[in-house]
């Protein structure tokens, strides 16, 4: 039986970084009241200019080289993104054409901050029924693009960056399960409400921004995000004290707190970036992995536990050994 396993991971920032001290210029806030609702110290905003696929190239080619492979031998591409580059074709598509990787499936998952779960459980399919190899999974986003920022509450969460990892075929289990859920009766909680068939005006008045319900999102997702450990450690049998990392979506310090109380880890075993981070999105999962696994932290073997929660609501896990 073959089973998915992660064989290199990659991750790239912006170089523009904008710090707390930066916001308080721009709007009525403050560095300590950024840091104690949010964690947040600072964020990479993407150049003008600068695209989802741009930085999805860069992530793209570091968890390839990770690998030990060439991109002639990525045989699925699969980016998860809230902020593609164009309407169509893919950015996926436009990763491949960068990487020169012709024939291969590729195509974009649109699942917001869980947007790497998904596309991570899409792609472990795809290697446990043979049909593909290696699978290059992306997070990427530039979201300093859908940020009002004129409206402090909304402002200071976000920032720009791309995560990605090689997915392989392994005699060993790699990833033990995956488990992905959405309710889209919350979708007025978090959104950008514009699109092509709905409220394209404001994208042509310029007014396509992130809303958000803060408080009402922080109880859905502490309490959606516990169900989902409790979940994904009763279908593998498994107890709370058998996870030696945590690797929760970037979003909030209090929510992964909040986690790592759920599962009763220390701080010390949940890895953070949202303080220099922000939030990401669909990339803040893999950013996170791959610096945990680049300065030595996570090592092969150990059992990772994933988890996101994002607009729609979205919500998953993945439950892997590295």
């Amino acid at each position: 039986m073959s089973f998915a396993r992660i064989l290199g991971t990659g991750g790239y920032l912006p170089e523009k970084v904008l710090t707390n001290a930066d916001l308080e210029k721009m709007v009525d806030t403050s560095d300590e009241w950024i840091r104690t609702r949010t964690g947040i110290e600072e964020r990479h905003i993407a150049a003008d200019g600068e695209t989802a696929c741009d930085l999805a190239e860069h992530a793209a080619r570091r968890a390839i080289e990770a690998a030990n492979l060439q991109t002639s031998d990525i045989d699925l591409i699969i980016v998860a993104t809230t902020t593609p580059d164009r309407v169509f074709p893919s950015t996926a598509c436009l990763l491949q054409k960068r990487l020169d990787i012709h024939g291969c499936a590729a195509f974009d998952v649109q699942a917001v901050c869980t947007g790497f779960v998904y596309a991570l459980g899409i792609a472990e399919k795809f290697i446990k029924t043979d049909s593909c190899r290696n699978a290059l999974v992306v997070g990427t986003e530039t979201l300093s693009r859908v940020v009002d920022w004129t409206d402090r509450d909304t402002c200071v969460l976000f920032g720009d960056g791309a995560g990605a990892v090689v997915l392989g075929v392994d005699e060993k289990v790699g990833i033990r399960s995956t488990h992905l859920h959405a309710d889209g009766q919350y979708d007025d909680l978090l959104t950008v409400p514009v699109g092509i068939s709905q409220g394209f005006d404001l994208v042509k008045e310029g007014k396509a921004f992130v809303q958000m319900r803060g408080n009402e999102v922080f109880r859905m997702a502490v309490n959606t995000l516990g169900r989902i450990c409790d979940e994904t450690l009763a279908a593998n049998n498994l107890e709370k004290t058998d996870i030696d990392w945590l690797i929760p979506h970037q979003a909030n310090i209090r929510i992964i707190s909040a986690m790592a109380r759920k599962l009763g880890m220390s701080m010390e075993r949940v890895v953070v970036t949202v303080q220099t981070h922000g939030n990401t999105s669909a990339a803040s999962i893999p950013l996170a992995l791959d610096c945990a696994v680049r300065d030595g932290r996570i090592k092969r073997g150990e059992t990772l536990l994933m988890e996101g929660f994002g607009g729609g609501f979205t919500w998953g896990s993945v439950l892997l050994d590295y």
